[in-house]
């Protein structure tokens, strides 16, 4: 972790005692991996500097992408003092004296790039301590953030700041990030093909990881070349980026019921996997997939909810890891299955009548009647009991006199709910009778 004040140059370390991501540090924006859609002359920080208008941003991004490296070389491009501070050790009291250094840099004709690592982890107040630096010149700020800025940071602060998406690293970028360490070394990965694709993946996009795993595989002393076995059993996978309650929790979910809902069983049970090796509860997703039955299975599979149900009641019998199964065979049993949303619009469409007729008594012909008085006046008078009537259908209106019948439930044809259409036509062509 950088120190607090980051805005004198550290002696220069030997370079056998550097570790290869500080030597590999790149020296200007060009030779930033991975990043080339934003530092391109048409790309939005490219344009800044072609223009000599730098703002403030915010680098949102994955770890490992390069945030520090681009904020200290948008320092140097632009000629301001480089100062960095990160938001987990840095109090009120540090800020104060942060600001107060940058407006005496400035009467000195110098300007500030103050660098704000984790600026998501500051509060309220002290994200609203940067206004009126930001807005005077004292400071042009770049904050830094692995989380969603609309979720994290004030409306204020990112009005006054323009939010630049990093990219995740491909394999590709970590290949050639790959290859500058070995220049660097001076001799080859001891890695075969599948070994070296290996470890490219465990690094999981994050170049620093990636770089801390070439350092140790250097270090080794070794007469062979390893295999993709043998490198595994040597080194640790990453465990994989999910935070359960953050953007990338909402992310899954998101894809695993669209997956659902676009019937792609394969999607659907990598994302519900994906969830699980994350460190997901079960249970969470055991309530989201009978969600997704109710809301895009509906009656079209009647069956469907059922079978949820049951899934969720196996778990909690079984447990992890053998429960698990069950959920993700309802997945994909809701990946197959017909999709229907006309249930659930139906219910949001009779919310929506509901509130408009507002108190709208029923009529009096299916009211109940306990007592004389309410007999009197007509409570139940009328009522046509349906068990007699011909076919078992009286057709009589059932909607509060005078509102004009709504039409809530639209099936579609497709599974049960071909059925269900039926019978809703079967009914209205019986009322239209009845009523005529």
């Amino acid at each position: 972790m950088a120190d607090l004040f980051d805005t004198l140059p550290e002696p220069p370390a030997p370079t056998g005692n550097r570790p290869l991501a500080d030597r590999l540090r790149p020296q200007a924006l060009s030779d930033v991996i991975g990043q080339g859609r934003i530092l391109s002359e048409d790309g939005p920080l490219g344009a800044m500097l072609s223009s000599g208008s730098l703002s403030s941003i915010i680098l949102w991004g994955p770890p490992g992408v390069g945030k520090t490296t681009i904020a200290r070389l948008l320092a140097s491009e632009t000629d301001l003092a480089f100062v960095q501070i990160s938001a987990i050790f840095t109090g009120v009291p540090d800020l104060r004296k942060v600001f107060e250094a940058a407006r005496l840099r400035r009467q000195n004709g110098q300007g500030t790039l103050l660098f704000v690592d984790e600026i998501h982890r500051f509060n309220k107040a002290q994200q609203d301590s940067f206004l009126p630096h930001m807005e005077d010149g004292t400071i042009l700020l770049v904050g830094a953030t692995t989380e969603n800025p609309s979720f994290e940071l004030n409306a204020a602060v990112l009005s006054r700041a323009q939010v630049i998406v990093l990219e995740r690293l491909t394999l590709a970028d970590l290949e050639r990030m790959a290859q500058r360490a070995e220049q660097e070394l001076g001799r080859a990965l001891p890695l075969d093909g599948e070994a070296r694709e290996a470890m490219l993946e465990m690094a999981d996009g994050d170049g620093r990881a990636l770089l801390n795993l070439i350092e140790q595989v250097a270090a080794w002393k070794l007469d062979r070349i390893l295999d993709k076995q043998a490198l595994s059993a040597r080194l640790m996978r990453r465990a994989a980026k999910y935070d359960k309650s953050g953007e990338e929790h909402y992310n899954l979910i998101s894809a695993l019921h669209k997956s659902v809902r676009g019937s792609d069983p394969d999607a659907a049970i990598y994302w519900f996997a994906r969830m699980l090796e994350g460190g997901e509860d079960p249970r969470y997703l055991a309530r989201r997939v009978l969600k997704m039955a109710i809301e895009d299975i509906g009656l079209a599979d009647p069956q469907a909810q059922a079978y949820c149900l049951e899934a969720w009641q196996t778990y909690e019998r079984l447990g992890s890891p053998e429960g698990d199964q069950a959920i993700g065979n309802a997945v994909i049993y809701l990946a197959l299955a017909p999709k229907s949303n006309a249930a659930y619009m139906a219910h949001k469409n009779a919310v929506i009548a509901a509130k408009k007729s507002g108190s709208e008594p029923p009529p009096l012909h299916i009211r109940n009647a306990p007592t004389r008085m309410m007999k009197d006046l007509g409570y139940g008078a009328e009522y046509q009991y349906d068990h007699d009537a011909e076919d078992g259908f009286s057709g009589q209106n059932y909607f509060p006199d005078g509102m004009k019948r709504p039409l809530l439930y639209s099936p579609p044809e497709r599974g049960y709910e071909r059925e269900l259409n039926k019978r809703i036509e079967y009914f209205a062509k019986l009322r239209a009778k009845r009523q005529g």
